[in-house]
């Protein structure tokens, strides 16, 4: 255990199209941000281990020994898990004793590590013993599968730190080749985070942080896109707070309300995401400009839809104004109601027209950066000097 140091990253999630639509059955893509959430373990012989969070202010530190107790008497298999371990949980929301103005963002992480550490060493005849760091460009609560790319990253670490996933140190390198079978342990550990997290979430945002590239999800089932170019984007924050419950019941209300006139709205919504998905496979073929144009129209096609449905917000209008002055066309993604938008930049988009445009949407008082969506999933790298 001594001298092992590694680094794992693992990026957010955005959704391309099909949001809202797609908890009605319908298709929708999610695509992996690459903004990345970066994990680093070092071993130690303190017999301590300890847990920092820059990005949310926590750090905390147990002695190894007290958790011990804590494990449960077998080894679950994340696969044959239809919920969590309830006396886990129960056990570890007694032990950690958060104070009463720690927020809920912070103790649900720290759960979410001890839940994944005790649980996929429980069958091992001691705990290790590390310091672990987790920080992220992703936003929290944006919507951006911040908790995702951090339940994948510890699921990675703890796995590999286990053997149970195939790694080889090379010096102070991590280098892996993980098979499809691996993929999909490290992310059902990863959904067992996201319950710790969220409760009851859909799967599809530990997918995203675990294979990368654009997953199709469609009543119930993700499918992990074979041919995948990746595309420039801006990600937009406006910063407008949102209850995606509420956005979600409103959704449903409207279509029970309207039932003739609303699902058709989603059923072409859907069909925006199938196109879409055609329309990358041929990008990935032969990226040629009339593809980038079809891209474009199917973005402002489902925007207008989204406004249908009753998600849009003045924050996501600025964004589509703004940036359509400069022939840039963009959405919302995820829940609406202001969040994040998403903005199609083509190759051979202008570089002073996009900074102009980043410009102008931070002084509407919005976080832009330019970044990518369709790349790698979870992956490790060499610890930094």
């Amino acid at each position: 255990m001594d001298n092992i140091d590694f680094i794992f990253s693992a990026p957010g999630k955005a959704i391309l199209h099909g949001e809202h639509a797609v908890v009605h059955g319908k298709v929708a893509l999610a695509v992996s941000l690459n903004l990345r959430t970066y994990l680093r373990l070092k071993s130690n012989s303190t017999g301590k281990v300890s847990l920092c969070l820059p990005n949310i202010h926590t750090f905390m530190s147990w002695d190894v020994s007290s958790l011990l107790p804590l494990r449960p008497s077998t080894a679950a298999d994340p696969k044959d898990m239809c919920e969590l371990d309830a006396v886990l949980v129960q056990r570890l929301h007694h032990f950690t004793g958060f104070p009463s103005e720690m927020p809920d963002t912070c103790a649900m992480a720290v759960l979410a590590f001890l839940y994944i550490y005790i649980s996929v060493f429980a069958e091992s005849r001691s705990l290790p013993s590390f310091s672990l760091s987790v920080w992220s460009a992703l936003p929290p609560g944006a919507g951006l599968g911040s908790s995702a790319a951090y339940s994948v990253c510890l699921s990675a670490a703890m796995l590999s730190l286990r053997g149970s996933i195939s790694s080889t140190l090379v010096g102070t390198e991590l280098t892996k080749g993980w098979s499809k079978e691996e993929l999909e342990l490290i992310n059902s550990w990863a959904f067992q985070g996201e319950r710790v997290i969220h409760g009851t979430p859909s799967g599809v945002d530990n997918a995203v942080g675990t294979w990368g590239g654009i997953l199709r999800y469609h009543a119930g089932t993700i499918t992990p896109l074979s041919r995948v170019p990746v595309l420039r984007i801006l990600l937009t924050n406006t910063k407008v707070p949102r209850s995606t419950k509420s956005l979600v019941a409103g959704v449903r209300d409207k279509i029970k309300k309207f039932p003739s006139v609303m699902h058709p709205v989603l059923e072409s919504i859907s069909a925006v995401s199938v196109t879409c998905e055609l329309t990358l496979e041929e990008i990935a073929s032969d990226p040629m400009p009339e593809h980038y144009a079809v891209l474009e129209e199917l973005i402002d096609i489902n925007q207008h839809h989204l406004q249908v449905l009753g998600v849009g917000h003045a924050s996501l209008d600025t964004l589509c104004r703004t940036t359509l002055a400069h022939g840039l066309h963009s959405k919302l993604t995820g829940a609406g109601g202001g969040g994040c938008g998403i903005t199609l930049l083509r190759p051979d988009a202008d570089c002073s027209v996009v900074q102009n445009v980043i410009q102008e949407l931070k002084d509407c008082g919005y976080d832009c950066w330019e970044t990518s969506i369709g790349v790698p999933g979870d992956r490790s790298c060499p610890p930094f000097p």
